[in-house]
């Protein structure tokens, strides 16, 4: 089967470009950016904001796995313009299938970057090609990154808000047979294997060897409430995978 991965060199595109591969796929990466990827995937330069290359790399392209991703500066433009443009050229091109990731609660807690991905959920849904959508809690890299820019500044943020970080590699699994089957519509979340605060996650890295002091950090009641209760987790979505403290040892 051709499958492009589009965000095919980020954190979740190039651990799936590899699961795709050594299954035997044939596999296009589409980014921006080239950069080192396992063979004998292909690299294919698009813009999704301006919709420049998409055209020629969608051409006999059987499945599109969006793997795409933006700061919150630029979301809008890139996860829902670019979806758009992005489901345009799939229809164009004979695309059967279009996989979309999202993420658990992104609906629940009100936040700029939240509310571009709800959009782009819609987008995805009201557009011309067949489509799976999976959501998943934040991935263990974006946890540590997070921790690691605060950790410069010697601090590391601290609150009751419930997380469920995964592993990146389970969310790619999952991605990867979502893209082999048939379109499914929205499908059951994918989460990590526990649900820890801000606190005990904290906790955890700064365990691991990082220096920095615990700082709370207040967050709006809109936001803060739903944090705490958990909107971000789904406990009935638990998919295994390494903890955030193994991850932290693996890594």
């Amino acid at each position: 089967m051709k499958i492009a991965v589009v965000g095919g060199t980020g954190t979740l595109g190039s651990v799936l470009t590899g699961e795709l591969a050594r299954s035997g796929h044939d596999v296009v990466a589409l980014s921006r950016n080239p950069r080192a990827l396992p063979r004998p995937v292909e690299h294919l330069s698009i813009e999704l904001t301006s919709g420049a290359g998409l055209d020629a790399a969608l051409a006999g392209i059987e499945v599109v796995v969006d793997a795409s991703n933006s700061g919150p500066r630029n979301a809008a433009p890139v996860l829902v313009e670019g979806t758009e443009r992005l489901l345009q050229a799939s229809a164009v091109a004979g695309v059967g299938h279009y996989v979309g990731i999202s993420i658990v609660g992104c609906d629940r807690v009100p936040t700029a970057y939240y509310d571009v991905k709800v959009e782009q959920e819609r987008t995805i849904a009201a557009g011309q090609v067949p489509w799976s959508l999976l959501r998943a809690t934040q991935f263990h890299t974006l946890i540590a990154l997070a921790f690691g820019r605060m950790g410069r500044l010697g601090v590391v943020p601290t609150g009751p808000a419930r997380l469920q970080p995964v592993d990146v590699g389970v969310v790619a699994a999952r991605m990867a047979a979502v893209a082999v089957a048939e379109p499914a519509g929205r499908l059951a979340d994918v989460a990590g294997p526990e649900v820890l605060t801000l606190s005990e996650l904290a906790r955890t890295w700064r365990h691991a060897g990082h220096r920095a002091l615990p700082l709370r950090i207040p967050l709006p009641r809109r936001i803060g409430q739903p944090l705490r209760e958990g909107a971000l987790t789904d406990p009935g979505a638990t998919a295994g995978g390494a903890t955030f403290a193994e991850w932290l040892e693996r890594e």
